[in-house]
């Protein structure tokens, strides 16, 4: 498994905890869903940046 892959799986983990501790505090949905696609977003940006190969020097 390619570590873009294990840094989107943990993304994921932390956006659905957030998301059912907002649940549970009453916040509505529709904001809890712009909160998780704000944080999916950031987290590929993450990931892509993180995982990215450095381009060779010629």
């Amino acid at each position: 498994m390619s570590s873009f892959a294990l840094y989107l799986i943990g993304m994921l983990v932390v956006i659905g905890g957030l998301a059912y501790g907002a649940t549970l505090a009453g916040l509505a949905t529709h904001w809890i869903i712009v909160g998780a696609v704000v944080l999916l977003g950031i987290g590929i940006l993450g990931g892509v940046s993180r995982t990215r190969q450095k381009d060779p020097v010629d």
